[in-house]
């Protein structure tokens, strides 16, 4: 973290952090204003509501995973290796950022435009400073341009269907692969198969939407 960044900057940047090394449970106002270096108050110049900052953090995962995402599907070939590639990189990505990847699907910060926007977050606060009444995207349509990215593949990948429903049933799928495996479910129910890496699971769910790999 840069010291001298712009204020803005430099307390995502100190979320971003703790959110990696500590989890959610660090990403408390007071403390993210602390080892930014400034008054407990500071933030609210740029951020209206704790929800506000919590959601620039959670962009910043939604971004770094976008990075991911394309560099996966720029390494591989055919659209089915694009789409195994993201969906392991999608696993991957859950299970190296646990803190991160909780924070960005948390339900009150995905459609979190109204506290953003108005300061309604808690009785009585009122939104003073640069972020009051800025109009913001809700951090739910961060997912878009990924899932975008995966309709595209899937359409390319089957003829037959809407590629859309397609596409969402294997993010759902994928994203319980993620979270099952990291709160240790899927390993204990999988012990008595000997080690079964993540990868496997993906391969099944592609074969579950998309069918088996012919190739």
């Amino acid at each position: 973290m840069d010291p001298h960044s712009p204020l803005r900057e430099r307390l995502i940047d100190v979320g971003v952090e703790l959110v990696l090394t500590e989890g959610t449970a660090a990403l408390g106002l007071r403390e993210i204003a602390r080892r930014a270096g400034v008054s407990h108050g500071a933030p609210r110049r740029h951020f209206p509501t704790h929800h506000s900052l919590l959601s620039a953090i959670a962009r910043r995962g939604f971004a770094d995973l976008g990075v991911r995402f394309a560099a996966a599907s720029a390494r591989t070939g055919s659209p089915r290796e694009q789409v195994r590639a993201l969906g392991c990189a999608y696993v991957e990505y859950a299970l190296e950022h646990r803190g991160m990847f909780e924070l960005m699907f948390r339900h009150e910060l995905l459609d979190s435009e109204r506290a953003e926007n108005t300061g309604e977050e808690g009785a009585g606060e009122e939104a003073t400073g640069e972020g009051a009444g800025r109009q913001q995207p809700r951090l739910r349509e961060s997912t878009i341009p990924l899932f975008r990215l995966l309709v595209g593949l899937v359409s390319r990948c089957r003829a037959d269907g809407d590629p859309e429903v397609i596409a969402a049933a294997l993010w759902a799928n994928l994203h319980g692969v993620a979270q099952l495996w990291a709160w240790g479910s899927l390993p204990l129910v999988l012990e008595a198969h000997g080690p079964v890496p993540v990868e496997r699971l993906v391969d099944a769910a592609l074969d579950a939407h998309l069918g088996p790999d012919r190739s």
